[in-house]
C-alpha cells in the first residue's frame, strides 16, 4: 500500500514544489522528517541539525 504524500508538495500556479528536503544518502523520493531541532531520514537513519538563528549585531 502506498503511503500518503500529503504536505510534501506545494502547488503554486502551474508549478509543483517540494516542501521537505530530500535525503542525500537515499536520493530523490526519500524525504527528511522535519523536527524542531533537526531533520532525519526514517529509511537510513541520516540526520542533520538545524542551525540556531544567529543573533544580529556586534559580538561582545
Amino acid at each position: 500500500m502506498a503511503k500518503a504524500r500529503v504536505g510534501l508538495y506545494e502547488v503554486k500556479g502551474d508549478s509543483l514544489s517540494r516542501t521537505h528536503k530530500s535525503c542525500p544518502k537515499c536520493g530523490p523520493g526519500t524525504y527528511l522528517a522535519e523536527h524542531t531541532d533537526r531533520r532525519s531520514c526514517g529509511r537510513c537513519g541520516y540526520s542533520e541539525s538545524k542551525a540556531p538563528p544567529k543573533p544580529k549585531g556586534k559580538p561582545a
